[in-house]
């Protein structure tokens, strides 16, 4: 799987738009905080894609309870029926059932991410557990996307406890709550970037190490199944 590539020109963009508005993200277009969620939602699409051999990125209903097309990585909202609720996942493969749904997540600014961040974790287990409850061999993946100004290091070190505990999942029987790939992104409004140092070097949130993740679990539990058979 390649690595995740995200639009650099684009996020320079919601820069621009946050350090307008004073540190934070409008919910309506442009430049939204759900249109920046949706830039990450793509660039993991087509990396997903390129690993299933080049298949089609299609964009699915979200009523839908089957993709539109036989082999297709669905962008979002893919809905998921699973053991604790319905949800919609930002990106899902279903080609037989869930084998791959992902979730990105953004707080925006520093009130949000005061208020919030309990809550999105909270999210981030219950909707792990509604997947794997249904579909345990299904590899679930999480962005958790945070604007450098607006936190600090106290909450980031703890977020980056919280986060890897949660990661990690590499076995079917393992708990229904942790996710297979994890990553916490860490993006500066002033040039558009993604900062190279938090994460530190060699944890498993990095957003480089989040397509060998995916990519190494997927392998382990599909390899030689249809459609990739030949």
């Amino acid at each position: 799987m390649p690595p995740v590539a995200i639009d650099l020109g684009q996020l320079a963009g919601f820069g621009q738009k946050w350090t307008e508005r004073g540190g934070s993200l409008s919910r309506t277009a442009p430049f939204s905080s759900g249109q920046l969620g949706a830039l990450f939602d793509k660039a993991v699409g087509e990396a997903l894609a390129e690993l299933l051999g080049g298949i089609p990125v299609v964009a699915p209903s979200s009523t839908a309870l089957i993709p539109s097309q036989a082999d297709v990585v669905e962008v979002g909202p893919v809905r998921i029926i699973g053991g604790v609720r319905p949800q919609n996942f930002d990106v899902g493969y279903r080609p037989d059932g869930v084998r791959f749904a992902f979730d990105s997540k953004t707080l925006n600014d520093r009130s949000s991410i005061g208020k919030n961040w309990q809550n999105m974790i909270n999210d981030l287990a219950t909707e792990a557990t509604t997947v794997h409850s249904r579909f345990p061999y299904a590899v679930v993946g999480f962005m958790v996307i945070y604007p450098k100004p607006a936190v600090t290091a106290a909450h980031l070190a703890a977020t980056i406890g919280t986060l890897e505990r949660l990661g990690g999942r590499t076995l079917v029987d393992e708990p229904e709550h942790r996710v297979e790939a994890m990553s916490l992104v860490i993006w500066d409004p002033d040039d558009g970037t993604i900062d190279g140092e938090i994460p530190p070097a060699g944890s498993p949130l990095r957003i480089e190490a989040f397509s060998r993740h995916v990519e190494s679990t997927y392998v382990a539990r599909y390899k030689g199944l249809p459609p990739h058979a030949d």
